[in-house]
């Protein structure tokens, strides 16, 4: 039948370069945002499942940063533990110096004077902090020293993972060689037998600090382990995410010069099927 009111052909024409004209610009739009999804509509499931796993990304990039600042607080500790072991070995270099019997009494008295100064300093080091929170524990002073754990840091995007690290007891170290700058707190090498005391009072002290740091160690070694299982989980949830969000440049690309293609015929055969009405003036001549 032939119609002047309707040209089916027309009408078939227009509606498919419309829909090409649609994946046309779905396709640029991949293409120049490189993501395969843009709005809800492209993909509604991917969606919702790359839009958990970026906020599980976010949260494990959180994560590395909490464990990132335990890590510092514990390099900080030992820092100071460090320090302290520096002074617990002069002491007992001034100790055993004030063993030797050719010293006087007022060699032994100097001696005693900068021992008195080390045992401030120590004392000054109890008080050392991160942050504002304590490196070390306030629990008093104690021939063993504890290393009960008295931080938790969460080391899991979603919580359910923690590690704890100590706020060593320094004031362990003091137990025997005391804090107080005066010779009636700790060790006194202002005579022979106290200097000859003073030594087993020291290396005491050297053990429990040895200890502290051993304990420091190994949660610094813990804490670096998990900062590396937060790394490659981050690594894994990005490669994820990207395979439902990110398009494929490769495919996209040929998808587009495709629909450029189609575009072109359907444009030209839209022109013919507006041509082939024409046929029906000659009837009416």
């Amino acid at each position: 039948m032939i119609s002047i009111n309707t040209n089916p052909a027309a009408s078939a024409a227009a509606y498919n370069l419309g829909n090409i004209n649609t994946s046309l610009q779905k396709s640029l739009q991949r293409l120049s945002s490189g993501s395969r999804i843009n709005s809800s509509y492209d993909d509604a499931g991917g969606l919702a499942v790359s839009m958990r796993l970026s906020a599980s990304i976010r949260r494990t990039e959180a994560t590395q940063a909490n464990v990132s600042n335990a890590l510092a607080f514990l390099e900080t500790q030992d820092g100071v533990l460090k320090s302290a072991d520096k002074v617990v070995a002069r002491m007992s270099e001034l100790a055993q110096l004030a063993t030797d019997v050719t010293k006087s009494t007022s060699d032994l008295t100097l001696y005693q004077t900068e021992v008195n100064s080390l045992k401030s300093q120590l004392a000054s080091m109890l008080t050392e902090a991160f942050n504002g929170v304590s490196l070390f524990s306030s629990l008093s002073a104690s021939a063993t020293p504890s290393t009960a754990t008295t931080l938790s840091v969460v080391s899991s995007h979603d919580g359910s993972q923690t590690i704890g690290i100590t706020q060593v007891q320094l004031s362990s170290i003091s137990f025997y060689v005391g804090t107080a700058g005066t010779t009636s707190s700790g060790i006194d090498i202002s005579s022979l037998t106290g200097a000859q005391a003073a030594i087993t009072s020291v290396n005491a002290a050297i053990q429990n600090l040895a200890t502290l740091r051993a304990s420091n160690g190994s949660e610094q070694s813990r804490m670096t382990f998990a900062a590396d299982v937060l790394a490659i989980n981050k690594t894994n949830l990005e490669s994820a995410n990207s395979r439902i969000l990110d398009v494929d440049v490769a495919e996209e690309s040929s998808k587009l010069a495709r629909f450029n293609i189609l575009q072109q015929a359907g444009t030209a055969m839209l022109a013919q099927a507006n041509q082939s009405t024409q046929s029906i003036l000659r009837l009416l001549m």
